[in-house]
């Protein structure tokens, strides 16, 4: 491609905004999973991780908008229901709503994550009782960005770190979020999909 991937690194952060949104609405499907959501109504949501940055990715490296998009992570925060069931019953609603998607959308409850996380990962999470307490515990601070629609349907970023990293296409592991077998794993694959990328790995 002609332009520099690194084009925006240092531009103001209103013109990166524009950028992370218009490239998440130029994906149909995840336009589709932020109309459906809206319509859901699920509390404290939003379309996060590889939908998100992956797809800044694409349009700063000239690429199409889905490449390398497995699924959409939809997030909500609930931290009234921990329940396992609780999770389940809203799951299975969202499930319902996105049968006509052509895409694997994964739900789940980030303030049940800490509970099993651990277990799961061999790394703790500390408590979450909002999603953009979710955000900040990306391994990266290049993935702690999520949109979602207001009230009145309108996008809006979430990212607590700014969005400097991201532009950077420079991706850092942030110490004890991650194991250095995941995300070095991580890094790893994503690296195939993206050359242009500068992935640090982490020190085992």
């Amino acid at each position: 491609m002609d332009q520099d991937p690194r084009r925006l690194a240092n531009a103001p952060e209103a013109e990166q905004r524009e950028f992370v949104i218009a490239s998440v609405l130029s994906n149909p499907t995840a336009k589709a999973v932020l109309a459906i959501a809206h319509q859901l109504d699920l509390p404290d949501w939003a379309l996060m991780a590889g939908a998100v940055y992956q797809a800044v990715w694409n349009r700063l490296t000239g690429r199409p908008a889905d490449h390398g998009v497995n699924d959409y992570d939809l997030a909500y925060c609930d931290p009234e229901d921990l329940s396992e069931a609780g999770e389940a019953a809203v799951i299975a609603r969202a499930a319902e709503a996105f049968a006509g998607v052509d895409a694997e959308v994964e739900v789940c409850n980030q303030a049940r994550v800490p509970l099993w996380f651990g277990v799961k990962y061999g790394v703790e999470r500390q408590p979450i009782h909002c999603t953009e307490d979710a955000v900040k515990e990306f391994a990266s601070v290049t993935h702690s960005v999520a949109i979602r629609l207001d009230a009145d349907g309108q996008p809006e970023l979430i990212a607590p770190y700014g969005l400097g990293e991201l532009f950077s296409l420079v991706v850092k592991p942030v110490p004890d979020i991650s194991t250095p077998e995941l995300w070095n794993a991580k890094i790893a694959r994503q690296k195939q999909l993206w050359p242009e990328i500068e992935f640090v790995p982490a020190v085992e």
